[in-house]
């Protein structure tokens, strides 16, 4: 099997393409190099003989389209290329919405054209839930917790694009879901929780539970945005690709929906909450500061997995306390790269 990934030396997508190596499958590789670390995990694959990549920017619909043209056979697209911080589409609007909607038009707009038959799977966002001002919240010690949503929120929560961020990976999840109704291309949106796993060189405006590690680990202060109290629920990264794949095993199931996915009830904290299981798993104090609310923040998110559940069968497997010990051992192991990263 052929897949083609984009961002496909970002976090999810080196993992994504691991697993499918794995398989042995042929991986296409799409990604231009910007974040800092995907130079690292390309390493980790840009030497297997099943691995073919190109080094370019999804705004190129020019670039994008000749790929689709020469691996139109692709039985899965991943489509993991994203702007990826509210606070950098804050500063850069255009730029957040020539990468996010744009660049997925060029992907759509590929498939089209070069009459693709694969599934797109597309990487979205519970930010498209904006700040959720209609769930009522009440506070309870170190966290937020829902009133009403004691199972999580679920796709049929009133969307609300807040933030230049959210409004460009919403319109990018409408655009995927509509040319699976207007152009009959097989595409499935994923609005993803806070994923996180091994190859994650988490930064501050991004990928908290890996940054959080990699400061605790390394000694490093932690900025705090708003009271701490915000809750997410966490998932693992295998658990997320397992996902991915009876997606595309359940392709009739499946075709033109959108799912919301995450760690779930069971896999939620506050970040004052992963704060203190880090000073007990680490042994130490962790420096804190802390400013202002982000744009956008919403007080808590939990994901209503339900929907996928029930579809594929699917469940998260690897709780939040042992992924956090998974991901301290990958950032103690790789303590060196991250720091030549973090200064580079």
């Amino acid at each position: 099997m052929k897949v083609i990934i984009t961002g496909g030396a970002g976090f999810i997508g080196i993992n994504v393409a691991l697993r499918h190596l794995n398989f042995g499958d042929e991986i296409v590789l799409i990604d231009n190099l910007s974040r800092k670390g995907t130079r690292i995990n390309l390493k980790l694959v840009e030497k297997n003989s099943k691995v073919k990549f190109y080094k370019t920017d999804i705004r190129n619909f020019s670039d994008i389209n000749k790929i689709f043209k020469l691996h139109k056979d692709a039985s899965i697209i991943y489509h993991l290329a994203a702007q990826v911080a509210v606070t950098t589409s804050v500063f850069y609007p255009r730029q957040d919405f020539e990468i996010n909607v744009l660049g997925t038009l060029n992907i759509l707009e590929s498939m089209r054209i070069n009459k693709c038959k694969g599934l797109l799977i597309y990487a979205s966002t519970n930010k498209v839930y904006g700040g959720m001002e209609n769930a009522v919240v009440k506070l309870k010690k170190n966290r937020y917790q829902y009133i009403d949503y004691t199972k999580g929120i679920d796709e049929n929560f009133n969307l609300d694009f807040h933030s230049p961020y959210g409004c460009s990976k919403g319109a990018a999840d409408q655009y995927v879901r509509d040319y699976h109704r207007i152009y009959g291309l097989n595409t499935t949106v994923f609005r993803q929780s806070c994923i996180y796993g091994q190859n994650q060189f988490g930064v501050e405006d991004q990928g908290w539970v890996a940054y959080f590690i990699i400061a605790a680990v390394l000694d490093l202060p932690i900025t705090i945005y708003g009271d701490g109290k915000q809750v997410r629920d966490i998932l693992w990264v295998e658990d997320l690709i397992d996902a991915y794949l009876l997606a595309y095993k359940n392709i009739k199931v499946i075709n033109g929906q959108i799912f919301n996915i995450g760690g779930g009830p069971k896999n939620q904290m506050s970040l004052l909450e992963l704060i203190s299981i880090l000073e007990k798993k680490i042994n130490k104090k962790i420096k804190l500061k802390f400013s202002t609310w982000r744009p956008g923040d919403q007080k808590i998110f939990v994901s209503n997995n339900n929907k996928l559940e029930e579809k594929l069968t699917w469940r998260p497997k690897v709780c939040a306390n042992y992924g956090i010990d998974l991901l301290i051992s990958w950032v103690k192991k790789n303590s060196s790269v991250i720091k030549k990263i973090l200064t580079s």
